[in-house]
């Protein structure tokens, strides 16, 4: 996707070969920054720290992290021990998100293969790219499929009237490699010449919505409003939502999301006012493993600070004119002494959503249709996916 008219990705390889470059999504939108990772405590690091976020961006750094840690164990006698260890540290940075796990996971796996650091290391760096390279086909794919249901609300209306879709947190680009999930359709639909307009949940409590989607949505022309997390159900009673697609960071096989805290208010308020709520990803967002996504899929628990505190750029131009361009303040929001709680993620049931926008087609949220369109993944005989 563009930022300022040129074409980036949100993780690549460094020039040198020995390094990994990223976008820095804490700083954004004041400020575009690009940064260096030369090691896998690096890597670790840049996910934890929420300098790259969203599952398909995580699985792709992490794929990196993974050459990163080839590179740091080449030289020693144990490589796969080594490697695996790395991977461990990679996997711990956060719990919810499946493409983690499954980037070191595929990487161990691949490396485990072939004898000799050298043929392990150039093997690391070949997956890393492979898992970039999927993750933007799938995305693009997503969109191909996704774009068809734009087509059907938008036949429906006047000419000229634009198509009303609510996303909520940021599933664009950014979460990914390229195109994103819940995005990917809005871009197809608007490059095709759809009128659409896009309602953004600002996204409480690091405001991913308001900073990043609506970056990403304005750097490509697409019509949006930001507006408050509690505004969507209103929208909704009053007709000014014709289509949610959130995205997600782990689905069951059996279609349960989890997201983004807040998606499953969303979902509660589109099933009640007959608003369709779709889920974009990509299959590796899939955990094959798990049935009932409210108890078996880890809810990630953040720091209290990310909720009592907001940070901006200032508005005061006395403020500003001593600041550099996109420097920003931290503001507290709580009354001191008041405790904090910071769930990252809720849970939306299958019987909550519409159905998914896969790189493969559009299914219902339910296990024969999710494994309809993966028959290798079918249940085997022990009811564990094999």
């Amino acid at each position: 996707m563009l930022v300022d008219g040129k074409p980036f990705r949100t993780v690549w390889m460094g020039e040198d070969g020995v390094s990994v470059e990223i976008i820095d999504q804490r700083k954004l939108p004041f400020a575009f920054e690009i940064v260096t990772l030369r090691s896998t405590d690096d890597a670790a690091s840049a996910i934890r720290d929420m300098l790259v976020r969203g599952a398909g961006c995580i699985g792709a750094v992490a794929a990196h992290g993974m050459y990163l840690a080839a590179l740091e164990c080449a030289d020693l006698e144990h490589f796969d021990e080594c490697f695996s260890s790395k991977g461990g540290t990679l996997k711990a940075t956060r719990p919810t998100a499946v493409n983690l796990a499954w980037a070191v996971d595929r990487q161990v796996s691949a490396v485990a293969g072939v004898g000799g650091s050298d043929q392990k290391v150039a093997l690391a760096k070949e997956t890393a790219l492979e898992v970039a390279n999927e993750d933007s086909d799938w995305c693009r794919a997503i969109g191909e499929h996704g774009i068809e249901l734009i087509k059907e609300i938008a036949a429906k209306k006047a000419a000229g009237e634009p198509v009303n879709i609510l996303t909520h947190c940021n599933a664009g680009w950014l979460a990914f490699v390229d195109y994103g999930s819940a995005t990917a359709p809005i871009y197809a639909a608007h490059d095709a010449g759809i009128p659409v307009h896009v309602w953004v949940d600002e996204t409480r409590p690091r405001n991913q919505g308001a900073r990043l989607t609506a970056w990403e949505l304005g750097q490509h022309g697409v019509p949006h409003t930001v507006i408050p997390d509690n505004v969507g159900g209103h929208l909704m009673q009053h007709g000014m939502v014709d289509l949610v697609i959130t995205g997600t960071d782990r689905t069951t096989y059996t279609g349960d999301v989890a997201n983004k805290i807040g998606t499953y208010l969303k979902a509660l308020a589109a099933h009640d006012n007959g608003v369709p709520f779709y889920v974009a990803l990509p299959s590796s967002t899939f955990d094959w493993e798990i049935r009932d996504g409210v108890s078996g899929i880890p809810i990630e628990e953040r720091a209290g600070e990310e909720v009592s505190c907001i940070s901006g750029v200032p508005v005061d131009p006395s403020v500003v004119d001593s600041l550099e361009d996109g420097c920003e303040i931290k503001v507290n929001l709580v009354a001191k002494g008041s405790p904090v709680a910071n769930y990252s993620f809720d849970v939306t049931p299958a019987r909550l959503v519409t159905g998914l926008i896969t790189e493969r087609g559009v299914c219902e949220a339910s296990e024969s249709a999710v494994l309809s369109l993966f028959p290798e993944k079918r249940l085997s005989q022990s009811n564990r996916i094999v």
